[in-house]
C-alpha cells in the first residue's frame, strides 16, 4: 500500500534555468546510477523478505519510498530548467561555448516532442530505464552489498552534478541528495553489521565443498611469473577470518578439445565441412 502527499520531500528552486543541465539531471533519474534504480531495487528486495525479517522489509520499503520522492524532486528540477529557460540564454550558451553548442545540438528532442518539456524515465543520453539495473537476489547480505555499491555510485553522480552547476538552488537540492546518500550507505553497512558473519556470500553454503586450494589465493594473471607483491590481499588472515591469503598463478586446464555441434546447427563454414589444413589465402599455387 502506498500513500501520496502533494508536497516535495525537499524544496527545488532553479534561479538560472539551464536546459543542458536538465539533460544531465536525467542521468540521476533514469540512469544506472539513478533514483529509479535504487527505488525499485529496494522495493523488490523488500517484497522478498520473509515474515521473520519484518524489520528489514520496513527498512527497505521506507527507503524505497524516500527514493520515489527523490525522483519527484529531480523531475521537478528538469521541468524548471527546461520550461523557464529563455531562448536568449540557449542562444548565448551556444555562441559562447562550442562544446555546449555541440551537446545542445545533440540534445533530447523527445523531451519536447514526447514529454512537453518535462522529465522522462531515461538517462542523460535518452536511453530508456532498464529493469536489468535492479539487483534483488533473495539473499539479504548480497543485496546489502549491492545497495552499498548503488548508493556509492549514486552519490558519486550527485557530486559530479553538483560541480557542474553554479545555480544556488540546484546546488542546495543536490547537497540534500548527497547527504541522503551518505546516510543510505551507512544504513546498509549497519544492516550488514546486524546480520553478523555474512562472508563469503552466501554464508549458508558449506565451505568444505569448495576447492580448498584456491578459496583464499590471489591469482596472478600476468604472463610472466612474478613474486608475491606482499599486499593486504596476498598474505595474512582473510577478511572473513576463515583462511589465509596467499599468492599464486592460474593452475591451467589444458586445451578445451570441443566436439562438433550437431549437424542441425549448420556451423560448417563450407559445403564440404572439412579442414583447411595448411592452406593459406596467400597460397597462389594452382593445380594443372
Amino acid at each position: 500500500m502506498f500513500y501520496h502527499d502533494n508536497e516535495l520531500q525537499y524544496e527545488v528552486e532553479v534561479e538560472e534555468p539551464d536546459p543542458q543541465f536538465a539533460k544531465m539531471l536525467q542521468e540521476a533519474i533514469g540512469g544506472v546510477e539513478g533514483e529509479m534504480r535504487v527505488a525499485l531495487q529496494y522495493m523488490f528486495q523488500a517484497f522478498g523478505q520473509p515474515k521473520e525479517r519484518q524489520e528489514y522489509r520496513n527498512l527497505l520499503m521506507e527507503t524505497a519510498a524516500e527514493e520515489l520522492g527523490h525522483i519527484e524532486m529531480l523531475a521537478t528540477a528538469v521541468s524548471k530548467n527546461l520550461q523557464d529557460a529563455p531562448e536568449e540564454m540557449r542562444r548565448e550558451a551556444r555562441e559562447n561555448d562550442a562544446v555546449i553548442d555541440a551537446m545542445m545540438s545533440g540534445g533530447q528532442p523527445r523531451q519536447a516532442l514526447s514529454a512537453g518539456l518535462h522529465a522522462m524515465p531515461v538517462d542523460a543520453n535518452g536511453n530508456a530505464f532498464s529493469g536489468n539495473f535492479i539487483v534483488a537476489s533473495g539473499n539479504l547480505a548480497a543485496d546489502m552489498y549491492a545497495n552499498i555499491m548503488a548508493e556509492s555510485t549514486g552519490r558519486l553522480l550527485a557530486t559530479r552534478l553538483y560541480e557542474m552547476t553554479d545555480d544556488p538552488g540546484m546546488k542546495d537540492m543536490l547537497a540534500y541528495l548527497i547527504a541522503r546518500d551518505t546516510m543510505h550507505q551507512n544504513q546498509w553497512h549497519a544492516a550488514l553489521e546486524e546480520l553478523g558473519e555474512t562472508l563469503p556470500v552466501p554464508a549458508s553454503f558449506d565451505q568444505e565443498k569448495e576447492n580448498q586450494d584456491f578459496n583464499y589465493e590471489f591469482m596472478s594473471t600476468f604472463r610472466e611469473e612474478r613474486e608475491n607483491p606482499h599486499e593486504r590481499w596476498t598474505e595474512g588472515v582473510s577478511i572473513d577470518g576463515k583462511g589465509e591469503f596467499s599468492f599464486g598463478t592460474q593452475p591451467g586446464g589444458g586445451n578445451p578439445q570441443l566436439e562438433k555441434a550437431i549437424e542441425q546447427m549448420h556451423n560448417e563454414a563450407s559445403q564440404a565441412g572439412g579442414s583447411m589444413g595448411d592452406s593459406s589465402i596467400d597460397d597462389t599455387s594452382t593445380n594443372e
